[in-house]
């Protein structure tokens, strides 16, 4: 904008010496130049005037996508918080049971064992079986 007017006024100066120059530059020809330079000013504020409010309105966009962005990280992240809080949970409840199972599994296992051991010290063929089979 600084250049636009700087070439309009040296514009301006070189019709005064032109005029200066030529007598055929009359008043009427002085005012309308003047008149002129008005409205090319008016022209020049309110195109900037535009630009300005065009300026505005693109940052206030800007800054509407820039919440919306936030809003939609903010969900994307907390929505994998969820989910991870749902695969734990899940997996506890799931495996509660078969911990339990096992557990139990393991205590029979035991005491199984342990009977077929006193039954062992009494039979020796049976003793001798555990003994090939590496339980005793």
């Amino acid at each position: 904008m600084k250049t636009l007017m700087i070439f309009v006024a040296l514009l301006f100066s070189t019709a005064v010496a032109i005029d200066a120059a030529d007598s055929s530059f009359t008043q009427a020809d002085r005012d309308r130049m003047l008149r002129l330079e008005v409205r090319l000013e008016e022209g020049l504020k309110a195109i900037n005037q535009k630009m300005d409010d065009g300026l505005k309105a693109t940052n206030q966009i800007i800054d509407d996508l820039r919440g919306l962005i936030y809003v939609m990280i903010s969900v994307t992240i907390s929505g994998m918080f969820v989910l991870v809080g749902f695969i734990l949970w899940d997996r506890r409840t799931t495996l509660a049971p078969v911990t339990k199972t096992t557990k139990e599994l393991e205590a029979r296992t035991d005491k199984l064992e342990l009977a077929i051991k006193e039954k062992a010290e009494k039979d020796p063929e049976l003793k001798e079986a555990l003994r090939h089979a590496g339980l005793l």
